[in-house]
């Protein structure tokens, strides 16, 4: 199957956060694509994938990188795409540094920014799989499963806890 999400990490020690991403994108059968670009050593590079991502196939476009994270931002102004940042953390500030610069983007240049790390993989995932499902009905019933999934989880774990 032709991706449908891209997956852009600013340095390929990204992928091990970002294997989450991937990992649940899968687990919906959401095919996607993972890729090393970055916004500050390969410009162009990241341009390019940003530009050419709409003409590809891709609906949805996850950027992931660390210190000053300007990758998400930099996608965001080549494509109309819906761009989810993540930011990583790979710097003495534990990925703030990451966060404000995905989630300070000017007017006009959104990034859907998630949470430091895996967990904000896993979200960045979702929220993609999500988008996909408007437009998917076998996607937004998987969508649902995961959601009763989850409330599962929870329900035998509170129940587990009365028993002690």
């Amino acid at each position: 199957m032709k991706p449908v999400v891209l997956i852009i990490v600013g340095s390929d020690s990204d992928i091990p956060v970002m294997e989450e991403a991937a990992r649940v994108l899968a687990d919906f059968s959401v095919p996607y694509e993972l890729t090393v670009a970055s916004a500050h050593r390969s410009p162009e590079r990241a341009a390019m994938l940003a530009s050419s991502a709409e003409e590809d196939g891709i609906k949805v476009i996850i950027a992931a990188a660390g210190m000053a994270a300007h990758l998400a931002g930099s996608i965001a102004a080549h494509t109309v795409l819906p761009v989810i940042g993540v930011p990583i953390n790979s710097s003495p500030l534990n990925g703030m540094d990451s966060l404000l610069s995905t989630v300070q983007m000017p007017g006009g240049v959104p990034v859907a920014t998630m949470a430091i790390g895996k967990a904000g993989a896993k979200n960045a995932a979702v929220l993609a799989a999500q988008m996909l499902a408007l437009s998917d009905k076998a996607l937004r019933k998987r969508l649902h499963e995961f959601k009763l999934k989850m409330a599962s989880e929870v329900e035998k774990k509170a129940k587990a806890l009365k028993k002690q």
